[in-house]
Parts: C-alpha cells; sequence; structure tokens
C-alpha cells in the first residue's frame, strides 16, 4: 500500500524515501493538504501531512470518504487537526512528540542575534558597499536578563544557552523545570516577566489558553527596548497589537519565525503575487523586524527524527500498537 506525503520540502524528499524504503511505499508531493487537495488522497490508506496542512472537518470528511484511514503528521502541533471529527470518522492520528530541540532553540537564538546586532541590514549594506555603521549598534547581552515562556525541552535548551551568555533567567511556565532551576532560572508571573525581561522568547505549545498570549496588554508590559522572539507558534501573537506598538516606535528587535495567519502563505513562493495580508506586509517593513518562514526547525537532525518517528507511527499502526504519538488510536 502506497503511502501519500503532502508538503513535502525538496530537502526533506529524499529523508522521506530512504526512511520508508524498507518499509512502505511512498509518494511525495510537494502540494500542501487543504479542501482542494485533498481528493488527491482517494484511495490512500494512509496519508503523511506537514505543520501547515489544513485537517479540519471538511478535509477529514473528504479524505475519509476516499479510503484514508490514518493521518501521520510530521510536526508537534496539532492545533490544525480537528480530532473530535478524526475520531468520529475512526481515523487514527499520530504526530511526532519530540525532534532535536535544539534546532528550534538555536534558531531562536539565531533571531535573537540578528535583530540585536542588525545582522539583515549590515548585510544589505555591505553588498551595496556601503561600509557604514550608522544604525547598526546593538547591546551586550551578557547581564542582562531573558525572559523564557516555556520551559520545556526547547525552553530548557534556549536558557542553557542564555546562561552560557551570562544572562540572567526568568521563567514562566505551569510547572517548573528542575533542569531550568539548577541554573539559576527564577519563576515569575507573566506580568513580571514581561517587564523586566530584555529578551522574551516563546516556547508554548498554541492551545485556546494560549492564543494570543502575546497580547496589546501584554505588550505594552514589555520595555520599551526588548528583543521578541516566537519560534513557536504564530497564534501566540496577536499580530495586529503588535503591528501597533511597532508604529509606536517600541522595541529593539522582533524576531518572528512564525505568523498567526501564516497557512496558505509560508512555505510557498509568493514572490510575483500581490500580498493581500496587509498586517503580514506591513511586519516586513519595520527595520527592526526579521520574519523567516518557519525554519527553525529545519536541520538534517530535526527532520531525519520527524520522519524517523513517521516511520514508527505508521508501523504501529499497522501493527496496532499504541505510542506515545498517537493522537486518535486505531478504532
Amino acid at each position: 500500500m502506497e503511502i501519500l506525503a503532502f508538503g513535502v520540502q525538496a530537502d526533506e524528499k529524499p529523508l522521506i524515501e530512504r526512511a520508508f524504503r524498507d518499509q512502505e511505499e511512498v509518494r511525495c508531493l510537494d502540494v500542501f493538504l487543504n479542501e482542494d487537495t485533498a481528493p488527491i488522497a482517494a484511495g490512500h490508506e494512509i496519508v503523511s501531512t506537514s505543520v501547515n496542512a489544513d485537517l479540519g472537518a471538511a478535509v477529514l470528511e473528504i479524505l475519509a470518504a476516499g479510503g484514508t484511514r490514518m493521518v501521520a503528521q510530521r510536526s508537534t502541533g496539532f492545533n490544525n487537526v480537528d480530532l473530535d471529527t478524526a475520531e468520529r470518522l475512526g481515523m487514527t492520528v499520530s504526530r511526532v512528540s519530540y525532534y532535536s530541540p535544539h534546532s528550534v532553540a538555536e534558531f531562536a537564538w539565531t533571531l535573537a542575534m540578528a535583530v540585536n546586532r542588525r545582522i539583515v541590514r549590515a548585510s544589505i549594506r555591505t553588498r551595496d558597499f556601503d561600509f557604514r555603521l550608522d544604525g547598526l549598534m546593538g547591546r551586550d547581552l551578557h547581564g542582562r536578563t531573558a525572559g523564557v515562556l516555556g520551559t520545556g525541552k526547547i525552553g530548557e535548551a534556549f536558557a542553557r544557552i542564555a546562561h552560557g551568555f551570562g544572562m540572567r533567567l526568568l521563567g514562566w511556565d505551569v510547572a517548573e523545570n528542575p533542569a531550568c532551576a539548577e541554573l539559576g532560572m527564577r519563576y515569575v508571573p507573566k506580568d513580571e516577566l514581561l517587564a523586566r525581561s530584555d529578551l522574551i522568547t516563546l516556547h508554548v505549545p498554541l492551545m485556546a489558553e494560549t492564543r494570543h498570549l502575546i497580547d496589546a496588554t501584554a505588550l505594552k508590559a514589555m520595555r520599551d527596548d526588548a528583543i521578541l522572539i516566537n519560534s513557536s507558534r504564530g497564534g501566540l501573537i496577536d499580530s495586529a497589537a503588535l503591528v501597533g506598538e511597532l508604529r509606536a516606535g517600541r522595541f529593539a528587535g522582533v524576531g518572528l519565525d512564525v505568523y498567526e495567519a501564516e497557512a496558505g502563505l509560508f512555505f510557498l513562493d509568493k514572490s510575483l503575487e500581490a500580498v493581500e495580508d496587509d498586517t503580514l506586509a506591513r511586519l516586513v517593513t519595520f527595520p527592526n523586524v526579521l520574519v523567516t518562514s518557519h525554519q527553525a526547525y529545519y536541520t538534517e537532525d530535526a527532520v531525519g527524527q520527524i520522519v524517523d518517528a513517521t516511520v514508527r507511527n505508521v508501523l504501529d499502526y499497522r501493527e496496532g500498537r499504541r505510542s506515545e504519538n498517537v493522537l486518535v488510536p486505531r478504532s
């Protein structure tokens, strides 16, 4: 039986084909799963999807009608999946509950350093042989305070790097991480963390309780010269409110690897089209904002682990086994 994999990036394709070679036949598509592309899956019992796939009720109905019985999502997040509908349709849904936390933590730091030291502006200037330093002054992060919202595996990895920089650590989470506490992290209420941190990074999952965790009120609580980094999920930040604060001249830098309305934009070439999203179009014009296209996880190590876990999820489904990766078990 052939597995159909949607939303496969060019660099990802050989890893998927090699991982499945001895187990299953797999066909890789670069198109993303949505209502328009879901009919392609007809006749495929197993479908694998990427992080930006639309797995809402309408898409799941189309998949089920075409004979799909399992969806193997190649990501940790699953806020894009209607789990209740999947259960009603008797479809198994799995995800990848773990992959290298260093990939995302290191990229979050890449964004932080890039906006702090004005790397993008400097690179553009030197390409034009403009070697002035005007407007390129950053700040030492040593001795300053890093606020980590979400101190799971990725937040812990970020905190370890911050500790290496010699930063003070503040944390906020529903449960304290002893490893972070050993680094000297002090857990405080969110408002205190926002008010006291020079660098704020988000590493919490997107749920109803965390949507717009950083809203207009939270943004106003932050220091005018703070750096804000989001490499988790776009919906954690109220983007329109962020634009309002940036227009007022606030924040030393903002690094965004995710955006709340990224579906249908990220991972695609839109360079020859008019961008209809006014908020995103405004965000990328600010000189202190750096937007990347959800690439924090995109290392050989992390993608290899994601693919390997997806293979195991498929084999578990075939054999009727259940692991921590199963969101909706086989009926």
